[in-house]
């Protein structure tokens, strides 16, 4: 069992947050580092969201575990803060304001959908973030995306969307994969 699932929420929870925090406060993107707790150095997966006035602001993660989990947040912050693409950095001002969640991803799971009706039987909506790829294009939604698209076809079709892909598309070499998400805010 990972230290992080024995640890109360409320203590990786604020440790997650204050390393997101310093990482955008720090304006520059983050190196390695030697983290106090062994669950901040298991290599685990994450992503970053900010909003601002209750607004999306920035949201960058990665969804396969590569380094060590302190790491993973405090790049992922910096790239949600300054590099997403869809906004413009976060100015000096606003970064006060900033409303900063973390999730910690579980190892991805691939599933068997031959088809868009086994597919929409296997989702588990309100539970899972799915990552979707068909050669290279890829795309993922986290769980809380489900409270926007809670309908599973709506979901599956705009996660297709953001692929790439037609809505409506649905091929065998499609591969999905499921993941559950520890959230901290």
């Amino acid at each position: 069992m990972s230290e992080i699932a024995e640890r109360p929420g409320i203590v990786a929870g604020g440790t997650l947050i204050a390393i997101a925090r310093t990482a955008i406060a720090a304006g520059e993107r983050p190196g390695p580092s030697s983290w106090p707790h062994d669950w901040l150095r298991e290599t685990r997966a994450s992503f970053v969201t900010l909003k601002l006035e209750g607004e999306l602001r920035g949201c960058v993660g990665t969804v396969d575990a590569h380094r060590a989990l302190g790491d993973d947040v405090a790049h992922n912050a910096y790239a949600a803060a300054y590099r997403d693409s869809r906004f413009a950095p976060v100015s000096e001002a606003d970064r006060a304001g900033l409303q900063v969640e973390v999730y910690v991803l579980s190892p991805r799971v691939r599933f068997e959908a031959p088809s868009e009706e086994a597919a929409l039987e296997l989702l588990r909506p309100g539970v899972d973030g799915i990552y979707l790829e068909l050669d290279q294009m890829r795309a993922t939604f986290l769980p809380q995306v489900w409270e926007n698209l809670a309908d599973p076809l709506d979901f599956l079709c705009e996660l297709r969307r953001k692929a790439g892909l037609p809505a409506r598309f649905w091929h065998e070499r499609i591969q999905l994969s499921r993941y559950t998400v520890e959230k901290y805010k």
